[in-house]
């Protein structure tokens, strides 16, 4: 068994930081839209807010996807190095 830790390919990365920050900006822009619906629910019709709003509704959605897509991606990998360890 190998010692030597395996390091994640460019776009394992890339998916790991693109999802975090997707997933942290949704619930960001959710708890935003509802500080400011419940002082003023007339403001959330005007302005950027509805574009917030939407973030949060489909950005938790696609970073779940992006997730599942990362752990599918690492465990090809994982599989694919212990297959070559093992002569299998």
């Amino acid at each position: 068994m190998s010692t030597e830790p395996s390091s994640p390919s460019l776009l394992e990365r890339i998916l790991a930081y693109a999802s975090l920050t997707i997933i942290a900006v949704a619930l960001l822009s959710f708890f935003a839209t509802l500080i400011v619906g419940m002082n003023d629910r007339f403001a959330m019709a005007e302005g950027l807010w509805p574009f917030v709003y939407g973030f949060s509704l489909f950005g938790l959605p696609v970073g779940f996807v992006l997730l599942i897509l990362l752990l599918i991606l690492s465990q090809r990998r994982r599989r694919a190095e212990f297959r070559r360890e093992h002569g299998r």
